[in-house]
């Protein structure tokens, strides 16, 4: 759901052939700093980036979702019309960005001659990629064919383009190269979602690829599990489990990561647990932590140590939180989070969370990256792709705080590529993907979406009409 990670908003509609201790508990008031329509003025002609959205999140309050989601159980649903009360006011191209919020890690990564510190900084690039999946319980509007979505950041030195390029199943492919030809990022995903009862779990299929050009290395991997309990009833929180494999197909180094599961007493929430090993399978590195919070690397030898005398001190505290744990038929109720990642001593630390902004609860739990990205910018408009998520009204007028206009806006929208689906099939013409092209991870051999390379040459005098 990375995209991860996250109710995926469904083709909506269309017929029926997604110590480092970090509170998330944000005190509901906005920042003292004075704002136009969410946007900071510019200072002294520099142009500062938004720090809040133009309008508060609505209230779910009046919406039944068990009316809804009854008939879903069990169902796959990209095959399900969702409301827009679902959502929120970003696109899953835009949320797929959002892996980029940590690229110093990427940047640190190329300046290190070690193959293992560099996986390391990988690993935490990785694990960095979910954290704001955390509270996020919104769903990204689905992208409609050919919409695309492209960021830059001059700063931070990338850009970023992105392709819905399948209908069924509903693929988005996306590419980021370095400014200065360090790296390139780049995969394709396919997020399969199934409704359970009590919960929305995502699969995300697809393979991330990270290139560093510097040393001539690949990363492959693909993203955890993910799990969005209590869509009934009961306060939403999220999980991410599952084993996450990076394989360095240069070295033959490989991290084996394991997002755990919550557990029955809650103790294993959040965490992340795993090893670093060379070709010879011969672990180097430990890494332990949260992806909520942070994340560090250690020597196993140390590791063991440690978590040895962890278990000898333990005494009663499984018995302990065995009476302190309450059951309930009605809801899966979050286990109380447990203390911080605790520092063993000689650990490195790899990664650290940024905390969200004060006012990100009324804001969709955004995260200070997450506001900017459907920011219009001075001088987009004539610059970027007319198919660009930023110049969808659905979205816009969502995030504006018109929820009508943003439900009609959005059944117009998903009956207009309706439309352009039964002219295709009229003609006999097959949809063709502008920047992407069907081929084969060259390290993987599995199937995924290539860059055709073009976008940002600005020629885009024949791209479809989605809007």
């Amino acid at each position: 759901m990375n995209s991860e990670e996250e109710f995926y908003d469904a083709e909506t509609g269309l017929e029926s052939d997604d110590s480092c201790e970090v509170s998330f508990k944000d005190a509901c008031v906005y920042e003292s700093k004075q704002t136009v329509n969410g946007k900071v003025p510019s200072e002294n002609g520099v142009w500062e980036r938004r720090t809040t959205l133009p309008a508060p999140m609505f209230s779910r309050n009046d919406f039944s979702v068990w009316g809804f989601l009854k008939k879903c159980i069990g169902m796959e649903l990209s095959k399900i019309t969702m409301p827009i009360v679902f959502n929120e006011p970003l696109s899953f191209l835009q949320r797929i960005t959002e892996y980029m919020e940590h690229t110093y890690l990427i940047h640190k990564a190329c300046t290190l001659s070690d193959s293992i510190e560099r996986m390391q900084l990988v690993a935490a690039f990785a694990i960095s990629a979910v954290a704001s999946q955390w509270d996020r319980t919104g769903k990204p509007f689905n992208p409609l064919l050919g919409e695309t979505f492209e960021l830059t950041r001059d700063e931070e030195g990338y850009r970023m383009i992105s392709e819905q390029v399948s209908h069924h199943p509903p693929i988005s492919a996306f590419y980021t190269e370095s400014l200065n030809q360090d790296f390139s990022f780049h995969g394709s995903i396919y997020p399969k979602l199934k409704f359970w009862g009590k919960s929305v779990e995502a699969e995300p299929k697809g393979t991330m690829t990270l290139e560093l050009s510097k040393h001539r290395e690949a990363y492959t991997w693909t993203n955890p599990m993910c799990c969005v309990h209590n869509v009934i009833l009961g306060k939403l929180w999220i999980e991410q489990y599952g084993t996450v494999e990076i394989v360095n197909h240069s070295t033959g180094d490989k991290c084996v990561l394991n997002f755990k599961p919550c557990g029955m007493f809650g103790k294993e929430l959040h965490r992340v647990e795993g090893h670093i090993q060379d070709k010879s399978k011969k672990k180097h590195q430990v890494i332990y932590g949260k992806w909520t919070e942070c994340v560090y690397s250690i020597e196993p030898k140390v590791y063991e140590v440690n978590k040895k005398a962890e278990k000898k001190s333990g005494g009663d505290s499984k018995k302990h939180k065995q009476e302190q744990s309450t059951g309930g038929d009605d809801a899966d109720e979050m286990p109380d989070v447990q203390e911080t990642v605790t520092m063993i001593p000689g650990s490195t630390l790899l990664w650290r969370v940024a905390p969200r902004p004060p006012h990100s609860t009324q804001m969709y739990n955004f995260t200070n990256f997450a506001m900017t990205l459907n920011e219009l910018e001075p001088g987009m408009i004539g610059v970027i792709a007319p198919t660009d998520c930023r110049l969808r009204p659905d979205i816009r007028a969502m995030e504006n705080g018109d929820i009508d206009t943003a439900s009609q806006e959005k059944e117009r929208l998903e009956e207009k590529q309706r439309a352009a689906r039964r002219e295709r099939a009229k003609d006999e013409e097959e949809w063709s993907a502008r920047w992407f092209q069907q081929g084969n991870n060259r390290y993987t051999g599995a199937a995924d979406w290539i860059y055709k390379g073009g976008y940002f040459d600005r020629r885009y005098s024949d791209l479809p009409d989605i809007y």
